[in-house]
């Protein structure tokens, strides 16, 4: 006998097919599919969760797989559907072997206009934070877990928006298939949307952070977004954003020089 979860994505699936873009829900119903969500992350996505592979060969590069992933996020039809994303897909940029993943929310009016994650005043900033830990941004991957500028209508202008929890969840599969694909050591979820997306907090960064999270047999730190430092300028901020990445660091087992210890104190 079918399950109530089968039945519904049967249901929700011909509606869908039906044409259908949405569906109004109650708070129950709306807690009982964040619960099947949140039950989808612990647990390897099924095929039919997953984007197809039918047409793959067997055996893909990492290049190829993340070749394939860019060509379908582009028409990735469960966040066309929403009807609340702009049009320009932004995938990821960096190293397909990078050992460390990191990971935003989605892109805002800079990423939207030049094509790449993080490349606004918060993406300079980060690459600084790269480089106080010796890295460049060709030696790490980077990504969101929405791949479309979340709309705000027709006069948008540079105003950005944090992603909802309906359109992280749409893009949900694809950041997923870029974790397999890329397998990384690490995980930095840069801000709270991404903590929600990825692992399905629904504290903020500040009870997240300083603490150790799995995505897929992954480690996972939370840290604020770089945005966050540009609107607060506390030393204490700057701080805290530092000793998660001095965990990380840790993690890879990377050299941690006195220096780099004594940052921002």
């Amino acid at each position: 006998m079918p399950t109530l979860k089968q039945l519904a994505v049967e249901s929700l699936t011909h509606l869908v097919e039906g044409g259908q873009e949405r569906v109004a829900v109650d708070d129950e119903a709306r807690g009982i599919l964040r619960q099947w969500m949140l039950d989808a992350r612990k647990a390897p996505a099924p095929m039919s969760a997953q984007p197809s592979q039918q047409s793959e060969p067997q055996e893909m590069s990492v290049e190829e797989k993340l070749a394939y992933l860019r060509e379908r996020a582009a028409s990735w039809k469960p966040a066309k559907l929403l009807g609340t994303l702009r049009e320009t897909m932004v995938f990821a940029v960096g190293n397909p072997r990078a050992r460390l993943m990191l990971v935003g929310e989605a892109p805002g009016y800079e990423e939207e206009r030049q094509g790449e994650p993080f490349v606004g005043p918060a993406g300079q900033l980060l690459t600084r934070i790269l480089g106080a830990m010796g890295l460049q941004r060709s030696d790490v991957y980077i990504s969101n877990v929405c791949k479309f500028r979340p709309s705000m209508g027709e006069n948008q202008g540079t105003a950005n928006r944090p992603p909802s929890p309906e359109e992280l969840a749409a893009c949900l599969p694809l950041i997923m298939a870029e974790i397999r694909a890329i397998q990384p050591a690490c995980i930095v979820c840069l801000g709270g949307s991404s903590a929600k997306g990825l692992l399905g907090a629904q504290q903020g960064v500040g009870a997240l952070r300083g603490h150790w999270f799995e995505c897929q047999g992954v480690p996972v730190r939370v840290t604020y977004h770089p945005s966050y430092l540009l609107r607060n300028e506390a030393l204490s901020a700057r701080r805290a954003l530092w000793e998660d990445m001095l965990a990380v660091m840790q993690q890879l087992g990377m050299p941690i020089s006195e220096k780099q210890q004594n940052y921002f104190r």
